[in-house]
């Protein structure tokens, strides 16, 4: 079996991940989250051995390289880092229902990666500026940011959803955490993101030294970077500095993912040094 064919099979293990935890709030069945966490183990161990496959064939190839360097690999490594970082949160934090909202981002990723007949899946040699050992810790450090603010994402739905009627117990909404409880679970992702995303715009200004003689380009990527960084930092310091909670903090979440998923995929529309991005 190769690593596509692996890949493609935890494609449909994160869809039924997240179909479980969609019909455990819908049908308010909170039972089916306990196999659905499970799915979720099984989705995110798949992904890793089709990671670590495919990191092996392309030494096979004489390629050798992490597989981080195209928008395929690239997905999937999202995918990887939003499925682990859910886990340790749903098992931290006992509130698995969150997994309603995450989980099907996480399965848009895989699915986007997997069937799109406009991304390709073979492995590829790198581009001579992706030739170095700043890829990993560059790309890592962003993706795991990346997968910080998804999460982040789905509880501010979560939140607002919520907060129209926050002391309901019964139906779908009596089933959602305590607006609290997401609340301050979106402040310590976003947190937690924050600093990756931090890390990965430092590598990546090193990198870009290295490999094109300027620390910043003002590349369209770079850019980009930069304005969701300011975005998220704004969130940050408006809950620090001038307490705010809920609602604004959820909206400026929201806004932030947003200019994640530009940041992502808008860029691969404009020309600039980041265009390897949509092979």
């Amino acid at each position: 079996m190769s690593s596509s064919q692996l890949l493609s099979i935890a494609t449909f293990v994160f869809a039924l991940a997240a179909f479980c935890y969609i019909a455990a709030l819908i049908f308010k069945k909170p039972r089916l989250t306990q196999p659905a966490r499970w799915v979720v183990v099984a989705a995110v161990l798949m992904t890793t051995a089709g990671i670590l496959l495919r990191w092996v064939e392309s030494y096979r190839m004489g390629i050798g390289h992490a597989p981080l360097s195209n928008l395929y690999e690239s997905l999937v490594f999202f995918s990887w880092t939003a499925g682990s970082l859910y886990l340790f949160m749903e098992f931290k934090y006992k509130n698995a229902l969150i997994g309603a909202f995450v989980m099907p981002i996480t399965f848009l990723a895989m699915a986007y990666a997997s069937m799109s007949p406009n991304i390709n899946d073979r492995i590829q040699p790198l581009v001579p500026a992706l030739k170095s050992n700043w890829l990993i810790a560059h790309v890592a450090t962003c993706f795991f940011g990346y997968a910080a603010f998804a999460v982040a994402f789905g509880m501010s739905i979560m939140y607002l959803i919520k907060s129209g009627n926050p002391e309901k117990q019964t139906g779908v909404i009596g089933h959602i955490p305590r607006i609290d409880v997401l609340d301050e679970l979106t402040h310590r992702m976003v947190l937690f993101g924050f600093l990756f995303l931090t890390v990965g715009i430092i590598t990546g200004a090193v990198w870009a030294n290295s490999a094109w003689g300027t620390y910043w380009s003002w590349d369209p990527k770079e850019t980009w970077s930069l304005i969701t960084w300011f975005v998220y930092a704004t969130l940050l310091h408006a809950r620090l500095m001038r307490g705010w909670q809920g609602k604004q903090i959820a909206y400026l979440s929201i806004l932030g993912f947003a200019a994640v998923l530009f940041t992502y995929f808008g860029v691969n529309l404009l020309p600039g040094l980041h265009s390897y991005g949509k092979v």
